[in-house]
């Protein structure tokens, strides 16, 4: 089976692990894909050292996050020559700017060199950009754009139940029977295996005194994950807690602004901007409680991944969080913007090892269904439908 896989970039996040996880492992049960991606952004954190040697790729520089009508006419032009070369049976995108050049390439390569042979498509919402993202106007316009777009693609994959319900039933996107539910998958071993001894090891190596409380959060600094409620909740537990210290790895263009915004907090001294850390296992062995302040989430990676470590979650009750969090027994959560609630929920934690500990172990057990084989499982399965869905 020949599939061309597009994505707008590799960049820190889920939908880049999930991109390179189903094109290297996917290879062990017939499936060769080219690995089509662009440009990264300013700032954005690179994910290109996790690529396996084995998966072939192609670099396209023209396409990138931003509507830009140049890049976007030659990077529609490229991805249309790599479909007449390839000649691959199924088309799979991932994020919105992929999705939208790769669907209507296919779309034209279907209608021309293509046409006796036409490629399925695949379109993953790993998300979607229609909340939190845009205003209004901007809203309107790529809602309509993706109900055309539904129309030329054969399967629609929702990351999680909550994407389907919102993509199908607020923004009337694509047909029911076009929705397939695949959450991500990882390979959690390294996460699942941390003991108390790499926990100690750990604070050690991040200079973090033994007795400390950390509130750890993990993701690009930009206005989507609204790192400024992150600091806000931060203040109020810094006054209630002398022993809390909070963790921020990420980077991304509004670090010299948060940066500026914990010293306007008075809270510059307990909080570390890490930027972009490979250690993340170290990261949250040096946790004892993780904070997700969101204002939109597909599937929240570094929550799962925190989650897998054994360290409970707070979080923003936003998007696909709920289907992460599905029990106050693993995580507490709180409406978006909540300041006061969510950090009542870190002062709760924080002050019941026993109550964080065996959250810890319940979320390590619940983050099993976030396993790498089931994704790979339910993947190969969907390619096999797709391609036997029309002669």
């Amino acid at each position: 089976m020949r599939v061309v896989r597009l994505i707008t970039r590799l960049n820190v996040g889920g939908p880049s692990i999930q991109a390179m996880t189903l094109s290297d492992r996917l290879r062990a049960r017939g499936v060769e894909t080219l690995l089509v991606h662009g440009k990264l952004g300013e700032g954005e954190g690179d994910m290109r050292y996790l690529l396996s040697t084995g998966v072939e790729t192609r670099y396209l520089p023209a396409l990138r996050r931003p509507v830009a009508p140049l890049h976007d006419a030659i990077a529609f032009a490229q991805i249309l020559d790599i479909l007449r070369a390839v000649r691959p049976q199924i088309v799979h995108t991932h994020m919105a700017k992929a999705g939208t050049l790769g669907r209507l390439a296919t779309a034209f390569y279907n209608r021309t060199a293509g046409r006796l042979a036409p490629v399925r498509v695949v379109h993953t919402y790993h998300g979607h950009v229609l909340e939190g993202y845009f205003g209004s106007p901007a809203v309107t316009l790529f809602t309509r754009m993706e109900r055309h777009l539904a129309a030329v693609t054969d399967a629609i994959v929702a990351i999680s139940p909550q994407i389907r319900r919102e993509l199908l039933g607020y923004f009337q996107i694509g047909r029911p029977a076009q929705y397939h539910v695949v959450p991500l998958g990882f390979d959690l071993t390294e996460l699942s295996a941390i003991d108390d001894d790499q926990r100690r090891a750990a604070r050690a190596a991040l200079d973090i005194p033994p007795g400390a409380h950390v509130v750890t959060t993990v993701g690009r600094l930009t206005a989507i994950k609204q790192h400024h409620l992150f600091l806000d909740v931060a203040q109020q537990v810094a006054k209630s807690d002398p022993a809390a210290l909070f963790l921020i790895a990420g980077d991304g263009e509004l670090r010299a602004e948060l940066q500026d915004y914990a010293r306007q907090l008075g809270i510059a001294e307990r909080t570390r901007f890490l930027g972009w850390r490979r250690d993340l296992a170290t990261i949250y062995a040096a946790t004892d409680v993780f904070l997700l302040t969101s204002r939109n989430e597909g599937t929240p990676v570094a929550l799962i991944e925190s989650l897998a470590a054994g360290v409970p979650g707070v979080s923003t009750d936003v998007g696909g969080v709920g289907d992460v969090v599905d029990s106050d027994a693993i995580g507490l959560l709180a409406p978006f913007g909540d300041a006061p609630g969510l950090a009542r929920h870190v002062q709760t934690l924080l002050a019941d090892p026993a109550r964080r500990r065996g959250m810890g172990a319940r979320g390590r057990a619940a983050m099993a269904r976030y396993h790498v084989d089931r994704l790979l499982d339910d993947t190969d399965a969907l390619y096999r439908e797709v391609i036997g869905s029309r002669p």
